[in-house]
This record gives structure tokens, sequence and C-alpha cells, in this order.
């Protein structure tokens, strides 16, 4: 036996360890398996199999996937409350939606405790599986925030997936492993990256895509939130199903008029309202003034600014639905102070109506 077989051989023996002590279905174990054993015969006769890196590819990814694993969700109502109000002012409906939510999740942990239930995937679970929020609105209004803090909320991991400009349906369900450089679909590679089977996954802006491939790509959301498929979804590169019920999808786009009927008959819409400027004073004043402070390296109290001065900075181009322009008014303001404080010009600054043009940005 040569040296280049015997390394061989210790890699197939190593590929088949991992793969007998993964969490993967049985089925695919045992496939996956016969194609190390097909390796070991083709070794053994001195032929080096070509697909080798291959293989040793796809059993990288099958024991570096959440089979089983899942995070514990936390169903604090207070705390789910405390996290939502302290990120994001108003939007009540949405909140409220999200704390029915974790109160069904609750009452129905404490029955399956009482019962001594077990939650397998046909079982607990059913009643368990995540609804597919689905938040329409202007750009700025907060569509991507309301879904990293509600995964805060519930102690899971977030993903994002953004479907803008995607023109190929594959990039959702990965390439066959027949095709050279196939890898999984960008599902199953959030998946990956959350570590867990039950994290939160933003579909971004699912209004975006490319209009050639949207009847395909909108048959691949169809699939994936649909509770009755997604509970066995096909990925090409895996060729195995994975259980996506308990992944809390939530979508995002500013409107829906290229969104299949299909696809928005599997989503709860939510819109999200523009902002008025009283609103966005007190968004200003209470979120985006105190981060920008704190990115920029201010310490607390270093920037003040006078009642009068706000509506000039909550508007000054024009009116906008969202809050991006204000985020980007007052980091600019942050900025200027930081330089100022940098030069020795003071450490406290104060602004009022006659100096604000100091510290707004010019266009």
């Amino acid at each position: 036996m040569t040296a280049q077989q015997g390394e061989i051989l210790l890699e197939v023996e190593n590929l088949k360890k991992q793969i007998s002590s993964s969490d993967a279905p049985p089925e695919l174990k045992e496939r996956v398996s016969e194609s190390c054993q097909g390796l070991e015969r083709m070794a053994g006769q001195g032929i080096y199999p070509q697909h080798f890196e291959q293989v040793r590819h796809y059993v990288d990814w099958i024991v570096n996937l959440p089979w089983q694993k899942k995070s514990d969700d936390i169903l604090d109502l207070k705390r789910a409350r405390q996290i939502l109000d302290q990120n994001h002012f108003g939007l009540e409906p949405i909140k409220e939606r999200i704390l029915e939510y974790l109160a069904v999740l609750k009452l129905k942990e404490e029955e399956s405790a009482s019962t001594k239930a077990t939650a397998d995937e046909e079982g607990i679970m059913k009643f368990m599986r995540a609804p597919m929020l689905f938040f329409v609105g202007l750009v700025g209004t907060g569509k991507t925030t309301i879904a990293y803090s509600i995964a805060e909320a519930m102690g899971r991991k977030f993903e994002r997936v953004p479907f803008g400009g995607i023109g190929d349906p594959l990039y959702l369900r990965g390439q066959a492993r027949a095709y050279p450089g196939a890898e999984p679909g960008q599902i199953i590679k959030a998946l990956r990256r959350a570590g867990t089977r039950n994290p939160v996954i933003l579909l971004d802006e699912i209004d975006r895509v490319v209009e050639e491939s949207r009847a395909t790509i909108m048959g691949v959301l169809v699939e994936l939130l649909d509770p009755e498929q997604n509970m066995a979804f096909r990925d090409h590169f895996l060729d195995s199903p994975f259980n996506l019920s308990e992944v809390l999808f939530i979508a995002t786009a500013n409107n829906t008029n290229s969104i299949a009927t299909a696809v928005l008959d599997r989503l709860e819409p939510i819109r999200m309202p523009s902002y008025t400027d009283d609103e966005k004073i007190t968004i200003g004043k209470n979120y985006v003034l105190p981060r920008m402070m704190k990115e920029s390296g201010l310490p607390e109290g270093s920037v003040k600014i006078d009642e009068a001065v706000w509506p000039k900075i909550v508007r000054p181009l024009g009116y906008d639905a969202g809050v991006r322009t204000l985020q980007r008014t007052i980091n600019g303001i942050c900025r200027k102070v930081a330089k100022m404080v940098v030069e020795g010009k003071g450490r406290q600054f104060n602004l009022t109506e006659s100096n604000i043009k100091d510290f707004l940005p010019t266009w």
C-alpha cells in the first residue's frame, strides 16, 4: 500500500467517524457511509477517487448542521416588552403580536411539562410552529430592526437573507452536488451560521427579486413559508429533508405589488407606519441621539439640544416616512462634536437656534 493510499483510507475512516457521531438522520448517515465505502474500495485498488474532495465537503456540511440542536426560548413577557420598548418607540400592534406569540409558547410549554409529553417532530411541535410575520412599509420605518429585537426578546439566534437582486432560485435552494463547486442554498447556510434549528431568519426585501426569476423564487418562498411543507424542506445540495418548522421567518417588503398571491396567503402582513414629526423628535431624543453619542465615543451629557432646534434636525430636507435621514443627521452632528472635542474646543456643547447651522451636515 502506498503512502497516498494510506492517507486516503485514514481520511475516509475519519469521515465515517464524523458521520456516525453526528445528529444527521439515519438514512442520510447510511447513504454517506456507502459513499465512504466506495472511496475505500477505490483507494484499496490504488485508484485515487476524483470525487474524494466532494464527499469530504458534503460530510463537512452534514456534520455541522443543527439537525437536533435548538436554543431555549426566553418566554418572559415582561422582559420581552422591556426589550421591545427599549429599542422601538410606538409600534404597539406589532409589540402586542409578538407578546401574544410568546404567551402561546409559554402556555404550551407548561402544558407539555405537566403532561410529560414528548416534543417529537409530528407531535407537540405542530402547535409551536412560528408565525410568518411580514412587515410592509416605506424605507427607514424599522422593518429590519424590529426583526433584530424580536430575536433578542426571544433569546434566539438571528440571521438575515437579503433578497435584493436575487435572480436564481438556487440561491435559496442550493445546487446539486453533481455540479462543480456546488454549495447549499442561503437558508441552509443561515442555519449553519446560527448553530440552531430554531433561529429567527429575516427574509429581507422579498419584493426586490429580479423580474425574470420572480415566479420560480416565489415558488421556493411558498415552500419555505408553508407550515405543511417546510417540515421537510429539501435543499438540492443536501438532498435530504430538513425540518424548518421551528424557524421564525420574518419577511419585509416596501410594497406587496410584485409578491405572488400564494406567498401573501402564507404570511401575516403587518403595516409599518410612517412617523410624524413629533414621533421623530421623540425617537431622536430618546433612541437615536444616545446611540449615536455612544458610537462616536462621546460621554453622556456632552451634547445638549434645545427643544426649538429639533424640528430643523428632524426635517432638514423635507418630509420622509422613515428615520434614516434623522439618523444620518444626528450622526453628522455627533461627528462634528467629536472633532471639536479632539481639537480641544470644549467638552460640552449646547445646540441652539443660533449655532445649529454649524453642526448640521451640509448638502
